[in-house]
């Protein structure tokens, strides 16, 4: 799995080679004479790698989609795009001499170091996420928390078809009406827009807020002591210890959707930085071989 090798791929390889890389870089932006700047033959060949070393970055994307490319492994390349991407901020920042301005040039670096940032929340994603996420499916799959909740359902509209037809119509609605997922954003965060239709003394229904399934299980716990016969409580009983695992049910399944969610979240900031800074860049290039 990628999240376990990422950062130890090989023995940490490509750690060694991004503190390699720094000290190279180092020694030559210490040969430069007099004040230190970008535009010494120095801060161009530190110009130059760290260029290189954005390019070779941002094709980590396409590479990850290339399944039968034989130039090393997707893990061999996210644990050098992780490594390398940290030892990018200290080649940049060698090579403008840590001056900056309000231009395109200092507009780069923060571009750069926003990249660099989303892409620690990343690699924190990666790392724990995962675990996370096989904790709360208790090595199970998603496909199998569905199943049970689908086991559920039919349990839950089995023993309420016994109940009174207000208990019935609740459990029904609240069933139909249970809304998962949605999009992205609600995936993160939205609050749990399930709704069920409960009853009152006139027999008239109404659409009512059903958030996290308690309120449903509250309405069907009202009816108990209100039951006509043992026998009816006896079945309302045993209908609310099964909606209560649904509910449980549905806690996981929505963590787990959070939890996917997140994982992949980051990418929506990563990726649009990354094309800006790839503008930018080329836009700082054509800027400095032609005015300076």
């Amino acid at each position: 799995m990628i999240h376990r090798s990422l950062l130890n791929f090989r023995r940490g390889r490509y750690l060694g080679w991004a503190v390699a890389l720094l000290v190279v870089s180092t020694v030559v932006y210490v040969t430069q004479r007099g004040p230190a700047s970008g535009d010494t033959w120095q801060g161009y060949v530190l110009g130059t790698v760290g260029a290189l070393l954005i390019v070779w970055l941002a094709w980590l994307g396409v590479r990850k989609r290339q399944y039968a490319s034989t130039m090393g492994t997707v893990q061999g390349w996210a644990s050098a795009h992780v490594y390398l991407g940290f030892a990018l901020l200290g080649v940049a920042t060698l090579h403008c001499a840590a001056e900056f301005g309000f231009n395109i040039h200092t507009l780069a670096y923060v571009l750069m170091c926003a990249v660099i940032g989303s892409g620690v929340f990343g690699v924190y994603s990666y790392l724990a996420h995962p675990t996370a996420i096989a904790k709360n499916r208790e090595g199970g799959t998603r496909e199998q928390l569905f199943a049970e909740l689908f086991d559920i359902d039919r349990q839950s509209r089995t023993l309420a078809s016994k109940c009174a037809p207000p208990i019935l119509l609740a459990v029904d609605s609240s069933i139909e009406r249970t809304a998962i997922g949605g999009s992205a954003w609600a995936q993160l965060f939205g609050r749990d827009r399930s709704y069920f239709m409960s009853s009152g003394q006139s027999g008239s229904g109404s659409l009512s807020a059903n958030a996290d399934q308690q309120p449903v299980i509250d309405f069907v716990a009202q009816r108990l002591p209100r039951a006509d016969k043992s026998v009816e409580a006896a079945t309302l009983q045993e209908l609310i210890v099964v909606l209560c695992r649904r509910q449980s049910v549905l806690r996981r399944i929505r963590r787990d959707i959070r939890l996917s969610a997140a994982l992949k979240s980051w990418l929506y900031v990563h990726v649009p930085l990354t094309v800006a800074l790839l503008g930018a860049l080329i836009i700082h290039i054509v800027v400095t071989f032609l005015y300076w």
